[in-house]
């Protein structure tokens, strides 16, 4: 018998994401049994689609999931990815519905100089 996965490879990487945002694409790819080219390009498909918002810390990559975004999923219907996210994880998710890093990314030089200038 074939063995197969209820979820899609797509949204077994959102679980690895919610459970861990600071996760590595090697750790993803390890999870999910699949090569670290494939998790990039999963991780980069839903962060092209507005699934994922992808924020670099340093040498690594702090990823948050936009949790009200509908699924893409005719038979689903309105079900936002919160929606699933919650009810397959069993917990309560921190909703983050808007993307803001450019404004923090803007406001820490003015904070900094504002600091000089005193």
């Amino acid at each position: 018998m074939a063995e197969w996965k209820f979820l899609t490879n797509h949204g077994r990487a959102l679980l690895c994401i919610v459970h861990d945002p600071e996760t590595r694409l090697r750790d993803i790819a390890a999870t999910l049994g699949i090569t670290e080219r494939s998790a990039y390009s999963i991780v980069n498909d839903l962060t092209e689609a507005g699934y994922v918002l992808k924020e670099r810390d340093g040498r690594r990559n702090r990823y948050q999931i936009r949790h009200d975004l509908p699924l893409p999923d005719a038979l689903i219907g309105t079900q936002a990815v919160g929606d699933v996210l919650r009810m397959l994880t069993g917990q309560e998710l921190k909703l983050r519905s808007s993307p803001k890093p450019a404004a923090k990314a803007a406001a820490k030089p003015a904070a900094k100089s504002a600091r000089t200038r005193a």
